[in-house]
């Protein structure tokens, strides 16, 4: 795999530091902004909702730009916001910048996947892959617990600036690493590229993913009240305890990484299957302290793993729209971003407690196998009508972009 893509991988450790240690810091964040803990959570919503918006804005908005030129607008753009989001007293601005600052994230994200793409082996989309979200997965290891540590000692103010400082290494790596773009490189055409994106295929991938990340994110956002209120952790240990999530995440995405490319349809189903029983069961246990380590761990493992492997199969199949595949991947994992932590807080507001976002979360990944066995029931019909015979014996993996 180039090194390239490891230093993309860097950065997007950075910005997804940013995206998801809100949930470490939402009780401390609502009690000094004055607003309530459900409120502070739809930071994490904005934020997501700018990520959906700016996926194909930016993407279109820079289509004829060098890469490495892209990639260093978004992340110096992304660095700024948070300076401004460190020193504000205001809600409605923290806001405002959370949403900046996802614009620009979008923007670096979609370009980094398409530029990870080019740059690897043609079937080892799955790994690079992997590679980009493992540096979500090792925020929530180091980058997510890093920030409610800075925010128990000196504030929710302090893994702001933590941010800044992590993404300045970032930008001096995207300089001496990422290659320049070739002279040769034909200009992409948006049009063309949007058309591709609209096969059923394609489109299913893309629910399905919205579907999976919005069962992690709605659960993921409000651990912290629920660990602490429900499963009877001391708030000292909330550090440790989101770390685990991430440690699952990461071997998750890891391990799915390597399975993407080769075994995707098992993958996808028997880990939806498995994550949708955990999920009921941590509902049901998230009172049992043991239970509930066992449970951060596992479904942290699984979120991660069926959702990055659905992303690797956007990206298959949008070989032909190589510029903004990568941005309609950003945005389905940001649609469930940004429905997750939306659903969480209504269902919080409605008074139900903090189970509910992980009856929800189990909600999320039972509508997706319903939609996936819909999906996968209407593609061998289609086949069927097609081939007649011939079709009707087609393996289960001719729906799923396999390594050749």
């Amino acid at each position: 795999m180039p090194f390239a893509i490891y230093v993309l991988g860097l950065a997007v450790f950075a910005q997804g530091t940013s995206e998801f240690m809100l949930s470490g810091l939402i009780p401390d964040m609502a009690h000094d902004l004055q607003v309530s803990v459900s409120a502070a959570g739809l930071l994490t919503s904005a934020f997501a909702v700018g990520m959906i918006i700016g996926a194909p804005l930016m993407a279109v908005l820079s289509i004829r730009w060098q890469r490495r030129r892209a990639l260093l607008t978004f992340l110096v753009t992304f660095m700024a916001v948070h300076v401004i989001g460190a020193l504000t007293s205001s809600f409605e601005v923290l806001l405002v910048t959370r949403i900046i600052g996802a614009l620009a994230n979008a923007g670096f994200l979609a370009v980094a996947l398409s530029a990870a793409m080019s740059m690897a082996p043609i079937d080892k989309k799955g790994r690079a892959t992997s590679v980009l979200l493992g540096g979500v997965t090792i925020a929530c290891v180091v980058g997510v617990p890093g920030g409610a540590i800075l925010g128990n000692a000196w504030g929710w103010r302090a893994a702001f600036w933590a941010i800044v400082m992590i993404s300045v290494p970032a930008v001096v790596a995207i300089l001496c690493a990422t290659p320049p773009d070739s002279s040769t490189r034909s200009i992409p055409n948006a049009r063309a590229e949007c058309a591709s994106l609209r096969r059923p295929k394609l489109v299913l991938m893309l629910v399905l993913g919205a579907l999976i990340n919005g069962a992690t994110f709605c659960s993921f956002t409000y651990l912290a009240p629920l660990l602490t209120d429900i499963s009877g952790f001391d708030s000292h240990w909330l550090p440790v305890l989101l770390g685990l999530f991430g440690l699952g995440s990461f071997i998750g995405v890891s391990v799915g990484g390597r399975l993407a490319d080769a075994r995707p349809l098992s993958l996808l189903s028997v880990g939806a299957v498995v994550l949708f029983a955990g999920w009921i069961v941590f509902a049901l246990a998230a009172s049992h302290p043991a239970v509930t380590l066992i449970l951060l761990f596992t479904q942290g493992a699984l979120s991660f793993a069926v959702g990055s492997t659905l992303i690797s199969q956007v990206l298959y199949d949008a070989a032909d729209a190589p510029t903004l595949g990568g941005s309609f991947a950003t945005v389905a994992f940001n649609v469930g971003a940004a429905l997750g932590p939306t659903l969480g807080a209504l269902t919080i507001g409605m008074g139900l407690g903090y189970r509910a976002p992980l009856w929800s979360s189990a909600a999320l990944v039972a509508i997706a196998l319903v939609v996936g066995v819909a999906g996968w029931t209407r593609h061998r019909t289609l086949a069927r009508a097609r081939l007649g015979d011939e079709g009707a014996n087609l393996p289960p993996s001719s729906t799923f972009r396999r390594a050749r």
